[in-house]
């Protein structure tokens, strides 16, 4: 009774641990390794792992611990136990198979007592454990699994970890104090398997994680000996991601991946595959540094299963979990490459092998097609080996898409047939011209490209890229490996436009367009630009405009920019000013110069005027034009000449004396420069001597003619002064008889034009000009008048002749001495036939030609159309049976 008192006392102890001294903590390795737990002086083979010795008195003891247990009395098997045992538990693993026992020096040996041996063989246990570093170092993960099951099944499995981070383990023979270690629970499952996390600061991936492990199972407390490991060394990454394969340009399978996240250290890979052909099987496994891996002498119709892990390089580390397997069979036909993406002018080679109903085709027997369209010649083939061929394309050129087939399909076959795959050629022109150009201020440049050179690549992006030289630009621009793309924006015009801002103004930019496609990447030939060279400079400025006074001649001026300094030229452009201006150029070299002055065919016009400059050596761009200047019509000069003018005369036969009206028409433009104030009427007798008269700006004046002769010049007058060049009329009594004109003759040749002609007689004096007067018969109607010279003998006047209406034509001869005796018709010329044929001529003529074709014409139609009426009625002699027997080519006579 005593003695059960004793036991149920013992029971309700706390666990009191005595742990034995140890020279170093257990390293963890990058593989798994075992915790085994046992009562001391154990020599049952099931309790010790494989490989471990029986005698483990023999055995020097390393990684170990005394383990003290309270057992719970409620447990079916521990009836029959001792108030308590001691346990040993210790680390191995197949790499290092030393776990001995050594309870000589342990304290507490006070404590053993025996212990039934059915209940103590079934507290010995044995786990697994592998512990690693998350790849994203950030959780260390430690993994166990009980290798026997407990004898204890109403009791749960509970572990806890315990650990600490040191920067620099100690070299202590003591464990640190037990408050200074963190616990952590671990998960466990149904099937007594654990996991345990602990958070590792990435900062301190580096440093020393010293843990145990307290395992609690079916009332049984273990705790296993210390254990120290550097997280870095025992990083588990993540299975690669990307598992990807594919027959290369070469004809090789290439088995490609890529890492899932970024490790501070290189991985290596373990690649894994199968082949299963009709030819042969076989398995390989290769260890690579690289993200892919190549596999030769690959066949038509294969199939290849591919896995793959990774794991640190250098230095320790776990290997992740094999990748998901990826399946990939090869085509009947395989074309390497199988598609092409070049430029213009380049060469580029197709490569094949043909497999027919399980066998593969003599590279001998294929021949190859275009767009199975245009066989291409032999001469272009080559036997790579035994089943391989070649077909090479010389400077090809580029590709015309068909619909919606923006490439050329070319075709490998069989000397009978073809297969229905074929590989794609797709060839573009990259000559894309890039044009540069610099601001006024020399602050941007921008740059500009068109891409409908390459617009038929779908799923293509362009992008610029440039290099930056330090000074200058090379004598042939190159692709540089090193270079900096630039965003671009398309306009509405098509134009992609960049912008470089800041800019260095003697550096030279290597720019080029790069096409990227799935494909590859293809670029346009390089330009380089020095942003000094392509200054497009602001337009001149304070431009101005003028008709020069007395010298007549269009000035213009203008300030030339403050950018760039560099000597510069000038372009002028003038013209008459309206909605559409015909321009003229004019070209100034001189850099010095800030004016020009050159004539123009109209002063009194008025002109717009643009500048606009470059520089002088030829380097850049013109500027813009400058805003339009206008010139102002002012009076430039004097009159060039007074108007012309006549007279009507009104006679008072009773005071012999006659009114004369002058006549004249306003001044044009061109020979007033430019305008007209006045009018002033200049007399001259040799009565009353010389006088003028201002008339303003009227058109008619009247005087009193009362002397032998009167002359009268009428003066034009603007703001210069007045006119120099005038006319002059002389009014005399004598000189109004004198008689030259003999005869005087009007033909009219339409209603808007009539000939006259005229014969004079000799004369002694000198002959000006002519005045021709005409105007309606027996109406006071405004009389028409014009200055004729006096060598012509023909006139046509042009004018509204109404045909019904008679006219009157007078003929005046002008003398120096005075006005001459006129020539008077009253009707036009009826009996003169020559000259009435020679005028109806320029009419009739034009009239007779169409009318003649437009007859003739007629006559043919009518012809044809006769014809048909009247053989419309005749019977087909084949048709009629009196005419079967008569011959119609052969004359009959009519009797």
């Amino acid at each position: 009774m005593s003695c059960q008192k004793f036991c149920v006392a013992f029971l309700h102890w706390e666990f009191i641990y005595v742990i034995t001294a140890f020279n170093l903590a257990y390293p963890i390795t990058p593989w798994k390794f075992k915790l085994s737990c046992m009562p001391r002086n154990t020599t049952y083979d099931f309790l010790l792992p494989a490989g471990i010795s029986k005698n483990t008195s023999s055995l020097s003891g390393h990684y170990e611990a005394l383990v003290e247990t309270k057992l719970n009395s409620s447990g079916t098997y521990l009836s029959n136990l001792s108030s308590r045992t001691t346990f040993h538990c210790c680390f191995w693993s197949e790499e290092d198979k030393n776990c001995s026992v050594h309870a000589d020096n342990i304290e507490g040996k006070a404590f053993v007592s025996t212990v039934n041996s059915l209940v103590f063989q079934q507290i010995g246990a044995n786990w697994n454990i592998q512990c690693w570093m998350k790849e994203d170092l950030k959780l260390f993960i430690c993994y166990m699994e009980s290798l026997f099951k407990s004898p204890f099944k109403n009791y749960d499995l509970k572990v806890h970890l315990l650990y600490l981070l040191l920067e620099v383990l100690e070299e202590s023979p003591l464990l640190p104090q037990k408050s200074s270690f963190q616990i952590v629970q671990c998960n466990c499952s149904v099937h007594e398997c654990c996991e345990c996390h602990v958070p590792v600061p990435t900062v301190k991936i580096n440093y020393t994680l010293l843990m145990y492990l307290k395992i609690t199972s079916g009332g049984v407390i273990f705790h296993s000996p210390p254990m120290s490991v550097q997280p870095i060394n025992v990083v588990k990454p993540d299975p690669p991601l990307g598992l990807c394969m594919k027959i290369t340009d070469t004809g090789n399978l290439k088995i490609s991946w890529s890492s899932p996240t970024l490790v501070p250290f290189q991985l290596q890979y373990q690649v894994k595959y199968s082949e299963n052909s009709t030819k042969n099987m076989r398995k390989a496994d290769e260890t690579v540094s690289a993200t892919s891996l190549l596999v030769d002498s690959v066949l038509p119709g294969s199939s290849y299963e591919v896995q793959v892990r990774s794991k640190r390089l250098d230095g320790p580390g776990i290997w992740s979990d094999w990748s998901t397997p990826l399946t990939f069979t090869t085509q009947d036909v395989i074309y390497f490459p199988p598609k092409i993406l070049t430029t213009v002018g380049s060469n580029v080679s197709f490569h094949c092998i043909y497999k027919n109903e399980n066998k593969i085709v003599s590279s001998k027997k294929i021949v190859w097609w275009m767009n199975l369209a245009e066989k291409i010649p032999q001469s272009q083939y080559d036997v790579v080996g035994d089943h391989v061929s070649k077909v090479t394309f010389p400077n090809l050129n580029a590709t015309k898409p068909r619909g919606k087939f923006t490439y050329d399909a070319v075709y490998c076959c069989n000397e009978h047939e073809c297969h229905h795959r074929y590989a794609e050629l797709y060839v573009i022109d990259v000559n894309i011209n890039i044009s540069c150009e610099t601001d006024g201020y020399l602050t941007k440049m921008t740059c500009r490209w068109s891409p409908s050179a390459i617009q038929s690549l779908v799923g293509s992006t362009l992008q610029l890229r440039y290099q930056r030289s330090s000074l200058y630009c090379s004598d042939v621009p190159s692709i540089h490996p090193i270079s900096e793309p630039k965003d671009c924006h398309l306009q509405r015009d098509g134009f992609y436009e960049c912008l470089f801002q800041p800019i260095f103004l003697l550096s030279g930019y290597t720019m080029w367009i790069r096409i990227n496609h799935s494909l590859g990447s293809l670029d346009s030939p390089p330009t380089c630009v020095i942003p000094d060279s392509v200054v497009k400079p602001l337009p001149p400025s304070s431009v101005k405009a003028e008709i020069t006074v007395k010298i007549g001649l269009l000035k213009i001026s203008w300030e030339k920019p403050v950018f760039p300094e560099n000597n510069l030229q000038f372009q002028i452009r003038y013209g008459l000013s309206g909605k559409k201006v015909q321009w003229k150029v004019f070209e100034v070299y001189d850099a010095k110069l800030k004016s020009a002055s050159f004539p123009v065919p109209d002063l009194c016009a008025v002109y717009a005027v643009q500048v606009r400059c470059k520089r002088l050596d030829g380097l850049g761009y013109w500027s813009n034009w400058s805003t339009p200047a206008y010139t102002i019509v002012t009076d430039i000069k004097v009159p060039i000449r007074g108007p012309e003018f006549w007279r009507i005369i009104n006679e008072d036969n009773t005071k012999k004396e006659r009114n004369v009206t002058l006549l004249w028409k306003p001044l044009m433009k061109n020979d007033s420069l430019c305008s007209v104030r006045r009018y002033v009427v200049k007399h001259h007798t040799s009565r009353n001597g010389t006088w003028s008269e201002d008339v303003g700006n009227h058109t008619k004046f009247t005087f009193l003619w009362t002397e032998q002769a009167h002359s009268v010049t009428v003066l034009a007058v603007n703001s210069i002064g007045a006119s120099s060049a005038n006319f002059n009329l002389t009014f005399s009594w004598p000189m109004s008889k004198v008689n030259i004109v003999q005869s005087l003759s009007a033909y009219p040749l339409n209603s808007s034009c009539v000939i006259l002609s005229w014969m004079l007689s000799p004369s002694d004096y000198n002959l000006m000009y002519f005045i021709l007067e005409w105007k309606i018969l027996h109406e006071d109607n405004e009389i028409k008048w014009l200055r004729i010279p006096s060598s012509v003998k023909k006139y046509y006047v042009h004018d509204h002749f109404i045909p019904i209406e008679k006219y009157q034509f007078s003929l005046y001869p002008i003398f120096m001495e005075g006005v001459g005796k006129p020539k008077i018709i009253d009707s036009f010329t009826q009996d003169d036939e020559k000259h009435q044929h020679d005028a109806g001529l320029y009419v009739i003529v034009p009239i007779i030609i169409p009318s003649s074709i437009l007859l003739l014409g007629t006559l043919l139609i009518s012809h044809q159309r006769m014809k048909k009426l009247f053989w419309e009625d005749v019977p087909n002699p084949k048709n009629c049976s009196w005419a079967q027997g008569l011959n119609f080519q052969k004359r009959m006579d009519i009797l």
